[in-house]
């Protein structure tokens, strides 16, 4: 619908831009525009995949960037004639972050806690407590504008997802990589469950712990060894010294006692001591010594030493304590030895009542205890603390402890080189992480710890009898026929009701019972390629034409948690890699660079954002930034992108449709031909490949900021070097300036329409849809394609010349703090550059209207503009002329420098006054005329000539008078084409001015009078202003219509 007073409607400019994106979103909802561009078929498709988020917490402004970027990518697409598939919202609804919610609902910490209560009844608060947000993150997701499908949201926990879950884990079962193993894995006490490699990574921090060198007898030997460890409470399951065989030992003597230890690192440890023998490790294998703790003992020989290749010089002593129950080593090291593992620490992390002394405490509690009653007995020779990266549990935040557990395994480190090989393919930005971040994790790849011993997840498929024989189950057909007994109605894939099914064993025939482990809860989202199509029971074509997924993006902490476990799966389900493209993105930041959280007050509530800047202008922001960078946030630094370009946009649609409606403008293919519509047009496609290339590249940073600058460039360089085309000039003039701009803004509301969906369609529903009649909603056309014909590289590097060459004119009047308002008479431009010259031929209007000078030039020197000084250089005048110094010189500096250059430069020296010079004696340099100032940039210097003579003098202060009736006007609200009657009177000087250059005053601001004299009015204004010191009062008051036709008879 066009504007009452023409075809274009208004940009309204006064509503806060958060109620007018609100007016956005009821049109897309009740035009049912999301879906209707989300469903409508493509022949192409893109295939992207969500990150799950849980919903049992309130979304930050973090999430809020994670999905800007994902909707910017993803309109993009669309509008380059896709169909994305299949653009479904995802919610992880496993794991152990949601049983820690419950527990702190129900005041409880613990496992056996949790069996107490009923685990039937925690479940099912696990499961309510899931979406306990999801109302909120709809609403988030909504009001940023980030259009995904909620109502088909693939649900982690759902039983069709969890059967496909269940089926790729039998096709690890059937390839022999899911098996059951006792190894040492990263385990939390306070979860009671181990921890994935990938997840452990997530939680590493520097911490403070204790840093120990402790002896150990040595049997029938007058001496000990010395060992080192950080982890004191790991030497109640000592079993085993390790020493290298090839390494240098040394025997020495401290305080009258001996010690073994690496010989390279006896003066690191002590000082002055002697050492009485050296030794290669293999002398020191199979030696025994007593146990330091008697609380435990292995069923097999222990207490000896043995090689081990682990043992460095690096730190320590060179001697390594083994505890088979704590460390992964360790146990393998005791696994070959053939020492039985033993472990007095409970799931808990406490020392069992086998550990008298210590028996219930937490082990890393127990440490100074320990660690006492080493000094006490003489055990302990150096105390002391160590500051290292330690490992914490990802979710709440315990230390972890290396733990030896039964636990089922997915032997990923077998197929290392595939999970390589695929990461080779993958498209990774920032690039480094291909090589670095991720790179390195898969060169140490671990096998997958895969089992937790929890309640809430997706239950390991796997049944046993007694007899060891184990089935896993790949789907809820199989476990139906395979059941003892029928599935009940109401059957679901979690705990407890999947623990009831009882299998028959195939190999005994015996009974089999589930085993009591779910799954880790990355592995649920890892599979979320496939699971969320039901694949493979259902939906395969639609699952093919998705996979590999095209294009995910998440925080960075996820390279080593889903963007792995997706890579990890589907490299062993399919090797191949499960995505194409990686955007990371990185933390949201304070505006000091703090990290967020609400303990220390500096979290910025989404909500509060959105009602008071808008989702476009956060967008902008965001979208502004390198997102795998770290980026500050507040809400003063979104207010710049409001100002910069949001309300620089709105004022120049404003600005069209304004003057358009006063010209009754009808869009038409008319050819333009004037140079800065050309460049307009041109600088036009040029940004649409600008913008391409940043979102192929996942710089999409590049794309907002060349959005950006072409804005700026539309409004303070198009816009304000065309204006008097719009308001005066000639009807084909018009026509130009009114298409070029038409199809500039039809072009440009597209181009921005990603970043900035809400803008872009309030400016496509106003200025665009009613000309045109094309689609709906700017999200349902497709992306502007590059006009090569209106293409002019050559143009538009001449324009940058200009644009270059006008800065540097202003930044030289401001050296002379002289106002652009104030006439010159002349701008010299200097470069010896065919291009330079042809740019300031082309466009010498543009610049002497932008520069407000009178005559503009080029020239390849600047001799013209600056005059030859020459001063003595008294540090060889003085030691060469000695008394007559001060008389040379006199005559230099009363000699012609001109002369004095020409004589130098030609002879080398000049004879004055008897005195005979050389080049050496004087100071020659050329100094700029008092009349010029300058500007310079690599090769291009401009000269202002800044001599104000009487008529230059009259016609700024006019321009000042013009300025001052324009804000009046502003004050008054008048429009474009309202006429006024305008009275003045003040400064002599001043009034002068005024008479003088009265045509000129009266046209540029619609004055149909324009008199000295004091008149009263009863609409009008009435102000006092200072010009150039002086002072001068002016009257405005508007012309009534009917006023107005009287005066134009």
């Amino acid at each position: 619908m066009s504007g009452k007073n023409g075809r274009f409607e208004q940009i309204d400019k006064e509503t806060p831009l958060p109620e007018k994106e609100k007016e956005t979103i009821e049109f897309w909802e009740e035009n049912n525009i999301a879906e209707r561009t989300r469903n409508r078929e493509r022949e192409k498709k893109f295939g992207f995949t969500e990150g799950p988020p849980t919903a049992n917490g309130l979304p930050h402004i973090g999430h809020v960037r994670t999905r800007v970027v994902k909707d910017v990518y993803l309109r993009y697409k669309t509008m380059k004639g896709y169909q994305v598939v299949p653009n479904i919202a995802g919610w992880d609804t496993h794991g152990l972050p949601v049983e820690i919610e419950v527990e702190k609902e129900l005041g409880i910490d613990s496992k056996e806690e949790i069996e107490d209560y009923g685990l039937e009844k925690f479940n099912k608060m696990c499961k309510e407590s899931v979406f306990r947000y999801e109302k909120e993150w709809r609403e988030m997701s909504e009001r940023i504008g980030f259009w995904i499908n909620y109502d088909d949201a693939y649900i982690t926990m759902d039983d069709d997802y969890i059967e496909s879950v269940w089926w790729s884990l039998k096709q690890h079962w059937k390839n022999g990589l899911l098996e059951k193993g006792h190894m040492v894995v990263p385990y939390c006490p306070r979860c009671g469950t181990p921890l994935s490699s990938h997840e452990v990574a997530q939680g590493y921090r520097m911490t403070e712990d204790p840093s120990i060198h402790m002896r150990f007898k040595v049997k029938d030997e007058d001496a000990y060894f010395l060992a080192w460890t950080t982890t004191p409470w790991t030497l109640i399951s000592n079993l085993l010294l390790a020493v290298d065989k090839d390494i240098d030992y040394a025997l020495i003597e401290y305080e009258g006692e001996k010690y073994y230890l690496a010989e390279n690192l006896v003066d690191d440890i002590f000082e002055d001591v002697e050492i009485l023998d050296t030794i290669k490790g293999e002398a020191l294998i199979g030696k025994e010594y007593e146990p330091m703790f008697d609380y435990v003992d292995s069923n097999s020989e222990s207490h000896y030493v043995t090689h081990a290749d682990f043992v460095t010089l690096e730190e320590g002593t060179g001697i390594v304590h083994i505890a088979p129950a704590f460390g992964e080593d360790d146990y393998d090291l005791c696994q070959e030895e053939g020492v039985d593992l033993v472990n007095p620490v409970d799931e808990a992390g406490k020392f069992t009542d086998v550990v008298e002394d210590y028996a219930g405490q937490f082990v890393k509690e127990a440490d100074e205890q320990i660690m006492d009653d080493l000094e006490k007995r003489g055990d302990l020779l150096i105390r002391g603390k160590t500051e290292h990266r330690y490992m914490f549990c990802w979710r709440c935040d315990s230390p972890l402890l290396n733990y030896a557990l039964e636990s089922w395994f997915i032997r990923t480190s077998w197929e290392k080189e595939k999970l390589k090989d695929n990461n080779e393919e993958i498209f990774w930005k920032p690039e480094h992480l291909k090589h670095g971040r991720f790179g390195n994790f898969l060169d140490e790849l671990k096998d997958w710890s895969l089992s937790r011993n929890r309640f809430w997840g997706t239950p390991l498929p796997i049944w046993m009898c007694d007899n060891d024989h184990e089935v896993c189950v790949g789907s809820k057909k199989e476990l139906e026929e395979r059941s003892t007994e029928p599935l009940p109605d109401d059957f679901e894939f979690h705990r407890p009701y999947v623990d009831r099914v009882k299998l028959k064993c195939p190999d005994c025939e015996e009974e089999m019972e589930r085993v009591p482990y779910v799954i880790d809860c990355w592995y649920d989202s890892g599979s979320a390629p496939f699971a969320q199509f039901h694949y493979p029971f259902e939906n395969e074509e639609r699952f093919e034409e998705a996979f590999p997924v095209d294009f995910i993006t998440e925080s960075l902490d996820q390279t080593r948690g889903w963007f792995y476990s997706l890579l990890a799966i589907s490299s062993l389900l399919r090797d191949e890699p499960a995505y194409k493209k990686c955007l990371t993105q990185g933390l949201i930041l304070d505006e000091d660079g703090e990290k967020m959280s609400k303990s220390k007050g500096n979290a910025v509530d989404p909500n509060e954002v959105m009602e008071e800047k808008g989702a476009d202008a956060t967008r902008l922001y965001f979208m502004t930034s390198p997102v795998w960078n770290s980026t500050k946030f507040s809400k003063e630094l979104v207010d710049e992108k409001i100002n910069k370009t949001i309300n620089t946009l709105t004022n120049v649609v404003s600005f069209f449709t304004n003057n358009a409606n006063i010209d009754d403008f009808e869009p038409s293919n008319y050819e333009v031909n004037d140079e800065i519509d050309r460049w307009l047009l041109s600088r036009k496609n040029s940004l649409i490949k600008e913008v391409e290339e940043g979102f192929e590249d996942l710089e999409l940073h590049n794309s907002a900021r060349s959005i950006e600058a072409f804005i700026d460039d539309l409004s303070n360089w198009y816009l304000r070097r065309s204006r008097r085309r719009f308001w005066e000039g000639t009807a084909e003039e018009k026509t130009s300036a009114y298409n070029s701009l038409y199809k500039t803004l039809k072009t440009l509301v597209k181009t921005i329409a990603p970043f900035t969906p809400f803008l872009a369609e309030r400016i496509y529903r106003k200025v665009i849809y009613p000309n045109e009649k094309g689609n709906e909603s700017v999200h349902m056309c497709d992306f502007p394609m590059v006009d090569e014909e209106q293409l002019d590289s050559k143009l538009e590097e001449n324009m940058d010349l200009v644009i270059d060459i006008a800065e540097l004119g202003r930044n030289a009047r401001q050296k002379e703090d002289i106002k652009l308002r104030q006439p010159l008479r002349e701008a010299i431009v200097v470069c010896d550059d065919k291009q330079v010259d042809e740019a300031v031929k082309t466009f010498e209007n543009i610049l002497m209207e932008e520069l407000n000078v009178k005559e503009l030039t080029t020239m390849k020197e600047e001799a013209e503009m600056t005059e030859t000084k020459i001063e003595p250089n008294y540090s060889t005048i003085g030691p060469k002329f000695k008394s007559d110094a001060d008389e040379v010189a006199r005559v230099i500096e009363s000699s012609d420098p001109d002369k004095v250059k020409e004589k130098i430069e030609t002879d080398g020296k000049i004879e004055l006054e008897g005195f005979t010079l050389e080049e050496d004696d004087l100071e020659i340099y050329e100094e700029v005329k008092e009349r010029y100032t300058y500007s310079e940039e690599k090769n291009l210097k401009v000269f202002i000539d800044v001599e104000i003579d009487k008529e230059l003098k009259t016609e700024g202060i006019a321009r000042d008078v013009v300025r001052r009736i324009q804000t009046m006007r502003k004050d008054l609200e008048l429009g474009y084409t309202q006429k006024i009657k305008t009275y003045y009177g003040g400064d002599k000087l001043l009034v002068s001015a005024v008479k003088e250059m009265e045509d000129y005053i009266k046209k540029e601001t619609l004055s149909r009078e324009l008199n000295e004299g004091n008149e009263s009015f009863e609409d009008g204004l009435k102000k006092e202003w200072s010009i150039e010191g002086k002072e001068i009062t002016i009257w405005v008051e508007p012309i009534e219509e009917s006023e107005d036709e009287s005066l134009n008879i």
